[in-house]
């Protein structure tokens, strides 16, 4: 992918519970594109294990996201198609909620980085 290609990521899209989702919308992440597609989901008891894939599935595919944030306990959800995902853009990050602790063992980025490493 060229340079100029990766200039045009300019957003940081996120699934994540209320709280979380909340948090980052005040950290001025949020954005409506001209097709009036969010960059944002929020998940709650309601959510669908499909619609969080579909959200993940057109998160990567966009050409205007760098990065996707994902809380953990919701990436566990979707864990299968979290480990088959292997592009570097948009790269997708794990984080902690407030009700949910990091578990680096889930850690999909690090499971890769110590297969890399041989640890």
């Amino acid at each position: 992918m060229s340079q100029a290609a990766h200039k045009n990521r300019t957003l940081i899209a996120a699934i994540g519970d209320e709280d979380t989702v909340t948090g980052l919308l005040l950290a001025g992440i949020g954005d409506i594109d001209a097709h009036q597609r969010a960059n944002f989901v929020v998940v709650d008891s309601k959510t669908t294990q499909e619609q969080i894939e579909e959200a993940f599935t057109s998160f990567t595919k966009r050409k205007d996201v760098a990065i996707v944030l994902i809380n953990q306990h919701i990436a566990d959800d979707i864990r299968g198609i979290l480990d088959e995902y292997s592009a570097a853009f948009p790269t997708v990050l794990e984080i902690p909620s407030k009700d949910h602790p990091y578990d680096p063992t889930k850690d999909s980025v690090l499971k890769r980085v110590q297969l890399l490493f041989g640890d």
